[in-house]
């Protein structure tokens, strides 16, 4: 039987996949998009279970992993933090392997890395990463695909992401780019720039790819002939406590129309995988401005709202993107090459 290169297959960090496998897959998400708005079924999973395991709460990654499993045919069960027991009264290792006995593949969304790894190696099913501390895969295809859509190409693109670079969307964007041939730029300050581990790591793929990496404090450097500016909240899960520090670190790398025209072009898109802090209308927006007196964080309503925003059809992109890994590595589809 000629081996399939998905097949059973685990998606942990976009590192583990060659330029033309991630490609596939962002060209494949195009495809079943294509069928889903032709009302053409596709149910590559008829009969299947998916466990969707959370640590960390979500709506687009929860909302996405269960409608795109529902558009394959299977069957997803969510269970939350109060759910499982990983590390607690019950081992990753054993939780695992009977996960592994009764679901056909296993989306997790947590803390660790070493967790989804570890969910990978014992369970024996093909396990999703829905975000770590470290990567975030499935927002990736999503990203470039929108990408992908607006410019038609990936390839010399110039990507800036603007903020926190040292969280898991910088340390993805930047050796996914990399492996792709997309320019990436991280702009930050010096204290959140990303591990030289891992710019290192990405400047191997670079080499390969010809794509050029640069990390600066530079806002206008940063900015200058982007076609995409990219940013994510300014304080993650876990963090809460670091509020007014990185608001004073990081409102200089605020997103806002400034930093849109210093780009120079016209048809550059403002990415955002979501939720963003842009105005007050939340809870969360309010207790911001009481305690710190400014209506936006990481990006202005203004920009959020501006003709170059993408943020929603990315979102949007989380579900077929998703539903393009989970097809490939569990659907038994004839890909022996791409």
């Amino acid at each position: 039987m000629t081996k399939q290169i998905f097949q059973g297959r685990s998606l942990l960090a976009e590192k583990d996949f060659t330029k033309n496998e991630l490609m596939y897959l962002i060209d494949l998400s195009a495809h079943l998009k294509e069928l889903k708005k032709k009302g053409i079924p596709h149910h590559y999973l008829e009969g299947k279970n998916i466990a969707l395991l959370f640590e960390k709460a979500s709506t687009r990654t929860r909302a996405a992993f269960t409608t795109a499993a529902i558009d394959l045919g299977a069957h997803p069960e969510y269970l939350g933090k109060n759910d499982i027991q990983l590390g607690k009264k019950e081992s990753v290792e054993d939780t695992a392997r009977v996960l592994g006995s009764m679901f056909d593949g296993i989306e997790f969304r947590g803390f660790k890395q070493s967790t989804v790894e570890q969910l990978a190696e014992f369970s024996g099913v093909p396990v999703w990463n829905g975000l770590t501390d470290e990567w975030h895969p499935t927002q990736m295809i999503a990203d470039f695909l929108t990408v992908k859509e607006n410019f038609g190409q990936l390839e010399g693109l110039t990507l800036a992401y603007v903020g926190d670079g040292r969280n898991n969307v910088a340390n993805s964007l930047l050796v996914t780019g990399a492996i792709l041939g997309v320019n990436i730029r991280i702009v930050s300050p010096e204290s959140l720039f990303p591990e030289k581990e891992l710019v290192d790591m990405a400047q191997t793929f670079a080499d390969q790819s010809g794509s050029k990496l640069m990390i600066t404090k530079d806002v206008a450097e940063g900015a200058k002939g982007a076609d995409v500016l990219y940013t994510d909240v300014w304080v993650s899960m876990g963090e809460e406590e670091k509020f007014a520090e990185r608001i004073e670190l990081l409102t200089p790398y605020q997103l806002n129309m400034d930093m849109v025209r210093a780009t120079g072009k016209d048809d550059m898109i403002i990415l955002h995988c979501l939720p963003a802090f842009h105005d007050t209308k939340t809870d969360y927006g309010r207790d911001v401005k009481a305690k710190h007196h400014i209506d936006a964080m990481e990006i202005t309503d203004e920009a959020f709202r501006s003709k170059h925003a993408r943020q929603f059809e990315q979102a949007e992109n989380r579900m077929h993107s998703i539903k393009a890994i989970m097809a490939a590595t569990l659907g038994n589809l004839f890909i022996p090459k791409v």
